[in-house]
């Protein structure tokens, strides 16, 4: 007898194969295919949705999120069934409790995740990366995976020396050690950050930043005797282009892993559209050094907000900025009433006109005002900065310092995007490039300026729905099966015979992402950018429902997902049979 059978809907099965009408079955689990007489304890009408493999998400921030929210939220309600955290050497484990207060204050501060939620809400009942997720273990609503992070790593092993110091030869031998313990406990690879925006709770470098070359291809390397095992990065090159430094050492960290690496993010600038290109092009000299790295893709039309408090994704990272992130925000407020200060940034600014992603940061007529705090500059929520300043007769970046200081540095804005016809078009080819997969969600992270958990709808409904540039089964693929590949998941990402009961039924003429709300939800009253989901009638984990009409069921049959065991190794070797 079945537990459960699904009838009527029409299944994408994850191959990019035509859809097509059939039943679905579930049995301690396990997708049964041919259920020709079975019985069922209960039965699913999913007459006029699609009955797909779950969404899989490889670069989230749950790491601490899932000590108090077993669901992840909102990831799975987006139809996401698995999520991999860890990114960027950012990690709880392996680690004791005396390091923990500043790898919060980093993480408050490089994920731009609230410092009183971290506090109220992470307990430190574990040491080892192993002891992390046993305790894990049992009380999540998805699959969870997680890299071992860098940065961590460091403290354990070099504590406060991690911060200021390169490693000796014997630092690194005991961080190589360390992270073959935890690659054996069940680590899913190794993660690192080289990027300059990339600070700590007091405003300094992440102890990755300090690494030698050195210390990150002898950490590469240990994956090798890790089966399953992935290399992830948040380099320089992903915001400035590639160099042929950043070639070789991607490069080298694959091949001497032998893992895929992947990194964070390939996007496209509208003021630069070859950039992407160069980007790809640098992943193809990867693969002639013996490398194999692709690039993560956000796959929708959804700005980020931007706010000049937290200094959120990338505003730091603009030439000659940094250094007024890291003042607390009384003096940084004075700093960006100084003219002399203001002159010092615009020339940053202007430095960029020809680099990288950064690009998108320099149209400050562009940036429209998404929200405010104090009551006068609510007032001008939806307006640009371009129009503002032309009633001022200010310039545009002048005006967003004034509103800034104005507004105690609270202010979240955000570029207007442009939406035409060969933007979308340059999208959709990237989309479909097997040196880029679909992802870059940073779901649990940046909380006070994004919900990237919203993805997968919003690809749904815009690229697929709305625009019609592939049809739905291609999307499902990337969505699903192209990222489980990738991670070599045993078993997940697609339809198929006696694999894992991860399910997401949708309606195809509704789906969508909800609108971004400010919900005060997190530990201590701490709030987030928060997004519903609209048209995801059912997700099931491992066979059992966890997301019932756009609303969680409060069922926990999530399990962590461990390498070796639940994951089988892909090598460089493979990549050309990629996609």
């Amino acid at each position: 007898m079945l537990d459960i059978l699904i009838e009527g809907g029409l299944v994408i099965d994850g191959t990019g194969l035509p859809g097509r009408r059939a039943a679905v079955g579930i049995r301690d689990g396990r997708l049964v295919l041919d259920t020709a007489g079975e019985r069922a304890a209960r039965v699913i009408d999913a007459g006029g949705l699609v009955v797909a493999p779950g969404f899989i998400d490889i670069h989230t921030h749950y790491d601490a999120q899932l000590q108090w929210d077993a669901a992840a939220t909102p990831s799975p309600l987006h139809g996401v069934t698995s999520v991999f955290s860890g990114n960027c050497g950012f990690t709880l484990a392996p680690l004791s409790e005396a390091n923990a207060d500043y790898v919060l204050r980093m993480m408050s501060v490089v994920e731009g995740m609230p410092l009183e939620a971290l506090q109220a809400g992470v307990r430190w009942p574990w040491s080892t990366f192993g002891e992390w997720l046993d305790h894990l273990e049992g009380r999540l609503a998805v699959n969870a995976g997680f890299l071992v992070g860098h940065s961590t790593i460091r403290m354990a092993i070099m504590g406060n020396r991690a911060r200021s110091e390169s490693a000796t030869e014997a630092d690194i031998a005991r961080m190589c050690a360390l992270l073959g313990e935890s690659l054996a406990g069940g680590g899913m690879g190794f993660s690192s950050s080289q990027i300059k925006a990339h600070v700590d709770g007091d405003r300094q470098p992440v102890p990755s930043r300090f690494a030698t070359k050195a210390e990150l291809l002898a950490l590469s390397a240990v994956l090798r005797g890790h089966p399953g095992t992935q290399v992830e990065i948040a380099c320089e090159g992903a915001i400035r282009g590639f160099t042929a430094e950043d070639i070789t050492l991607c490069a080298s960290m694959s091949r001497l892993a032998d893992r895929p690496l992947n990194w964070n993010t390939l996007g496209i600038n509208q003021s630069n559209p070859g950039f992407h290109r160069q980007q790809l092009a640098a992943m193809d000299r990867i693969a002639e050094q013996g490398g194999w790295a692709v690039g993560l893709v956000r796959p929708y039309d959804k700005a980020t907000r931007y706010c000049f408090l937290t200094g959120a994704l990338g505003l730091p990272a603009i030439p000659n900025w940094e250094p007024y992130f890291q003042l607390a925000p009384a003096e940084r407020i004075k700093a960006f009433a100084d003219p002399t200060v203001r002159e010092r940034m615009r020339a940053g600014l202007l430095s960029m006109k020809t680099s990288g992603t950064l690009l998108v940061r320099t149209n400050w007529s562009g940036m429209r005002i998404t929200s405010a705090a104090s009551p006068e500059v609510q007032k001008l929520v939806g307006r640009t900065f371009g129009e503002i300043g032309s009633e001022r007769n200010r310039d545009p970046f002048d005006i967003a310092l004034d509103l800034a200081i104005e507004d105690e540095l609270r202010l979240t804005f955000t570029p207007v995007r442009n939406s035409d016809d060969d933007l979308w078009a340059m999208r959709a080819e990237l989309w479909r490039d097997p040196r880029a997969v679909l992802g870059a969600s940073d779901a649990g992270a940046h909380l006070d300026v994004q919900c990237g958990a919203a993805y997968t709808t919003s690809f749904l409904a815009q690229g697929v729905r709305e625009r019609h540039l592939m049809p739905m089964e291609e999307a499902v693929r990337l969505l699903a099966d192209v990222p489980a590949r990738l991670f070599g998941l045993k078993q997940r990402g697609r339809i198929a015979e006696g694999w894992h009961a991860d399910l997401v039924l949708f309606d195809p003429a509704r789906i969508a992402p909800g609108e971004d709300v400010l919900r005060h939800d997190l530990p201590g009253g701490a709030s987030r950018v928060y997004v519903d989901a609209v048209g995801i009638e059912h997700v099931l984990v491992n066979g059992a429902e966890v997301v019932r009409s756009d609303a969680l069921t409060g069922a926990l049959p999530g399990r962590v997902i461990r390498s070796g065991k639940d994951t089988q190794t892909v090598t460089p070797a493979e990549r050309s049979a990629f996609r």
